[in-house]
């Protein structure tokens, strides 16, 4: 692997040990807010927390923005056309993620009412086989043999490490299941647009987009109390800044020029990092079956990440 594929893997999996640790956030969040409320102001706050670093970064990028003026005069730089596209489509690309992130994050939570923890963890992490299924039939992405390998060894890690109960499909399963597959939606969605925008600009429009679609049936269907919201204080900073902020941008950005089946390989782990986070944070114990079950989804990161054996003339 190149420098920039082990960079946007390392942030990748940074934003999987942000995700991991949100599950706790979200559960606790959950007992003072109702779930659009939750998902209104989280993502309100990831919005608003993004947009200071959008300046920031604007005025690091100043000198070479200060040139691309001074190329303008002589000449040489003269596209406005091409710059009214590129809003253009950072406002598309931003819309359709936030209103498939809207979905998704939504559906989620109401679902994860109506199951186990971690049932709605190994379903909303099939997007590992979600994610290239609908990259072959929709914009005809190819993975090689060794991924759909790493896919199946972290399927079964999966299973190990969430599916405690029997097997079987309920209301709160059908409803992760549909929230998996806009999950997956989002993934190549993002995969489409990274490489043509700035990415902490999109993330920005996307959390905007998911506070108004949340907001709408939040202020229909629930009661929006101050002091739910003052209760629940630490898990949503932590769901808005963190989860929301930096590690979605985080995955806008590592996700450039990268597989799409190879970044929800990455992604998948935050299953995996929650049962780690609870054993070295809460003190919870590891079983043996757990155990087996991180140790395949780490190898099948591995495996996913090994470099293609080139055919000799």
């Amino acid at each position: 692997m190149n420098k920039i594929q082990v960079r946007n893997s390392l942030l990748l999996l940074l934003t999987a040990t942000i995700w991991g640790v949100a599950f706790v956030a979200q559960s606790v969040g959950m007992d003072y807010v109702g779930p659009f409320t939750f998902n209104m102001v989280r993502s309100l706050i990831g919005g608003i927390v993004l947009i200071p670093c959008i300046f920031l970064l604007g005025r690091l990028n100043s000198p070479e923005k200060h040139m691309q003026k001074e190329n303008a005069k002589t000449g040489i730089l003269n596209d406005g056309a091409s710059k009214a596209d590129e809003r253009k489509t950072l406002l598309k690309g931003g819309i359709c993620c936030g209103i498939l992130f809207s979905l998704a994050t939504n559906i989620q939570q109401i679902g994860i009412q109506y199951t186990t923890v971690g049932r709605a963890g190994f379903i909303t992490a099939c997007y590992i086989v979600i994610v290239p299924i609908l990259g072959m039939v929709f914009f005809h992405k190819k993975s090689r043999a060794l991924i759909w390998g790493a896919v199946a060894l972290a399927l079964i890690g999966l299973y190990l490490l969430c599916m405690t109960d029997d097997f079987g499909i309920g209301k709160g399963d059908i409803l992760v299941l549909i929230c998996s597959v806009l999950f997956s939606l989002h993934i190549l969605v993002i995969d489409h647009f990274s490489p043509k925008v700035d990415g902490v600009k999109m993330a920005c429009i996307q959390f905007l987009v998911c506070a108004v679609f949340s907001a709408v049936p939040a202020f229909l269907t629930e009661t929006i109390r101050i002091s739910g919201l003052l209760a629940a204080w630490a898990p949503i900073l932590y769901a808005g800044v963190l989860s929301c902020g930096v590690a979605y941008t985080l995955q806008i950005i590592g996700q450039k020029n990268m597989n799409p089946t190879v970044a929800s390989l990455i992604l998948s782990l935050e299953s995996c990092i929650s049962v780690l986070a609870g054993w070295v944070i809460l003190g919870q114990k590891l079983t043996a079956r757990e155990m087996v079950g991180c140790v395949l989804m780490f190898g099948a990161i591995v495996l996913a990440q090994m470099p293609e054996k080139r055919r000799g003339n």
